[in-house]
């Protein structure tokens, strides 16, 4: 019956260095064995194979042809391994691999774009991957094993406890994106008491939370229901055509387009907090992602006056 580990690796590394040097003793001098050693693992593997793979000679051996193709196969797997063993290497520096990132839609605007240029020009040789999805939806990737490192928010129905290894990014406010005409173009700030009467361009469909609704309540009114339209680009169209306003995360400011204007809202106004959550155990280049994304310092891209 064959020997179930005479082809593992230690035996075909003594196998090559065998057939490379012609001789069973300077193999066992290079790999530090006894040739005695050296003769009864070379015996094992001729078992498993089921013939001779050396030809003893006066003065060393040489392969047979069983030997011949067996060498090329452990030459390809013991290539195979050393490959691996460098790829596994530099995964655990940091510095190849693949990064699977997660992060929700309006991170991508600015956040992580910013973060990622960074790390590109620092790891060039590790691969990105990157899924856009809700927060939610993005944490059970990441518990799953899907993805290395997610940029989620609170928002709307705050951090959930599996979320345990979050770390804190920052906060993103409100601001609200006006018609270049409008009448509260031209204030510093807005008061969001002033736009009551405004019709709102909304993406979320009725009956679902939204910051709006959340910012409204606590300025003591009901938003004016408008046009739902799901795409950023699509609402500042109609924001610009003079069909209603509408809010903008802070995150998002980089995509208003300059016919816009844009203000931060004065007072008490909803927040939603962000984050990078990890695995329990992190790859490190993952853990340099999300230092490099924790160094986050929004730049409004508020209109002149």
């Amino acid at each position: 019956m064959p020997e179930t580990n005479a082809f593992d690796t230690g035996a075909l590394r003594l196998f090559d260095e065998v057939a490379r040097s012609g001789s069973f003793t300077a193999a066992a001098e290079l790999l530090g064995y006894t040739q005695s050693a050296v003769s009864r693992r070379i015996a094992a593997l001729e078992r498993a194979a089921g013939g001779p793979l050396f030809e003893r000679l006066a003065r060393g051996v040489r392969l047979t042809p069983a030997g011949t193709a067996l060498h090329r196969h452990a030459v390809a797997v013991l290539d195979r391994l050393g490959r691996a063993g460098e790829e596994l290497a530099a995964i655990h520096r940091g510095q190849g691999g693949v990064l699977r990132v997660g992060a929700f839609a309006t991170a991508n605007v600015d956040l992580v774009p910013r973060a990622l240029k960074r790390f590109v020009s620092r790891r060039p040789h590790v691969e990105l991957r990157l899924t856009e999805g809700l927060s939610a939806r993005l944490l059970e990737r990441l518990h799953a094993g899907a993805l290395d490192v997610a940029v989620i928010s609170d928002y709307p129905a705050g951090l959930p406890a599996e979320a345990a290894r979050a770390v804190p990014l920052g906060e993103d406010r409100l601001l609200v994106a006006l018609p270049a005409g409008h009448r509260l173009a031209a204030e510093p700030e807005v008061d969001l008491r002033d736009l009551a009467g405004e019709t709102w361009i909304e993406a979320a469909p009725r009956g679902q939370p939204t910051l709006l609704a959340t910012a409204c309540a606590a300025a003591g009114f009901a938003p004016r229901g408008g046009l739902r339209v799901a795409e950023w680009s699509g609402k500042f169209g109609f924001v610009a055509a003079g069909l209603g306003v509408t809010l903008v995360p802070e995150l998002a400011a980089r995509a208003v387009p300059a016919d816009l204007v844009l203000r931060p809202l004065m007072g008490t106004v909803p927040v939603r907090r962000v984050y990078a959550a990890l695995p329990e155990t992190p790859l490190p280049a993952a853990q340099e992602l999300v230092e490099m994304l924790g160094e986050w310092d929004v730049c409004t891209t508020v209109s002149p006056t």
